[in-house]
């Protein structure tokens, strides 16, 4: 195994550097003379890392250069030493990565709570009863008078009918009661208490034009929504 050399444009470099290798195989061949006692492993790290603290004019340098046991540990240390390196690079791309998708959650979370907040500081309150509503599916019969909701952005609070299942509901505005021309959706999660259920959703109206419309829930659980008579002012 023998130091490598990065890539060298001038033929000069190249020249020294394939002195360099060639010194290196003669040494650990053992055909160098050793000048000098075995340096201790602090300095051979140093010498290993190209410390600036390590003066080319130390003796220790001329024996790390010619001693066969030396030069293997110098080249051990380079291994381990790159190795070191490249995993600190590796991890730092890492945590840079995650720290990149944090910051985007981060602001991605704001941008949404910038948002909620200013639909609620837009939008108008209703409250649509169905309490006492008779619903109906397909062509069945409808009990309830059209509801009334304003051609605007509606922060509605729907109370469901009695004995309606807790769970999330999606809610839509449509021209029919075959669900066509979808006009706003949205979902939520059923809150209340007893057997007093309500969803609290925004839809937005803006864009509709006053006239007639349904506006129909569905439970998570149920393939069938429900459709009530609904008008748009």
């Amino acid at each position: 195994m023998w130091l490598k050399f990065p890539r060298l444009s001038r033929s000069e470099d190249r020249f020294e550097a394939w002195i360099a290798q060639r010194h290196q195989q003669r040494v650990l061949t053992g055909n160098a003379t050793i000048a000098g006692p075995c340096p201790d492993e602090a300095f051979l790290k140093s010498l290993a890392r190209k410390s600036r603290n390590v003066q080319l004019t130390d003796p220790r340098v001329d024996h790390a250069a010619s001693c066969p046991i030396c030069m293997r540990r110098l080249m051990d240390l380079r291994s381990e030493d790159y190795s070191r390196r490249r995993q600190l690079v590796f991890t730092a791309a890492i945590v840079s990565c995650l720290l990149v998708v944090a910051v985007f959650v981060v602001l991605a979370r704001h941008g949404a709570n910038t948002q909620n907040q200013m639909a609620e500081a837009t939008a108008v309150p209703q409250t649509v009863d169905l309490w006492n509503a008779g619903t109906f599916r397909g062509d069945q019969a409808s009990q309830l008078q059209a509801v009334s909701l304003p051609a605007a952005l509606v922060k509605a609070t729907i109370i469901l009918p009695r004995y309606s299942e807790p769970g999330r509901y999606d809610v839509a505005v449509t021209r029919d009661k075959a669900g066509h021309d979808l006009l706003a959706h949205a979902n939520s999660v059923a809150t209340g208490s007893g057997d007093r259920e309500e969803v609290s959703v925004y839809l937005d109206l803006r864009k509709s034009r006053p006239g007639s419309y349904f506006l129909s829930t569905t439970h998570e659980q149920d393939q069938a929504s429900y459709y009530y008579p609904l008008r748009i002012r």
